[in-house]
């Protein structure tokens, strides 16, 4: 069985939302950000990850969210990472919403259980650096 991989992850500064708009929605303007942002349409709907000082407060949104960023550029190749944060925190009773790009791993955990999810993270192997500040728009 392969070595559960040990990762640095760097905390991003904002607090995010996870907002849930019609799958016809044109992509709304607030939710172009520079620093981290997520955009995701299927046919049933168009899901937005940002900053959640941006989202306006009658946008159907889940707030209060921070966010991991797991050390990349990662390799296609590679196994288990997601596995390797995710089970520990779902082991301590921590929900989280995973967000994948090209080059690496967010994790979203909420805000009232993000001390918890790092010591539960650095107890598990993994190594949680200095934080990120993402650029104001």
């Amino acid at each position: 069985m392969p070595e559960t991989p040990r990762l640095l992850l760097a905390v991003l500064s904002d607090e995010f939302a996870v907002c849930r708009l019609s799958a016809e929605d044109a992509i709304p303007a607030w939710a172009h950000h520079p620093g981290f942002c997520a955009i995701t349409r299927t046919a049933e709907e168009l899901s937005v990850v940002c900053p959640a000082k941006a989202v306006p407060a009658q946008v159907r949104a889940e707030r209060d969210w921070r966010i991991l960023k797991v050390a990349g550029p990662l390799d296609f190749a590679l196994t288990g990472i997601l596995v390797s944060l995710a089970t520990p925190l779902a082991d301590a009773g921590i929900s989280v919403f995973a967000v994948s790009t090209f080059d690496t791993d967010y994790l979203l955990v909420r805000s009232g259980a993000f001390e918890q999810a790092i010591a539960v993270l650095s107890n598990a192997g993994h190594t949680v650096g200095e934080e990120e500040q993402t650029p104001n728009p």
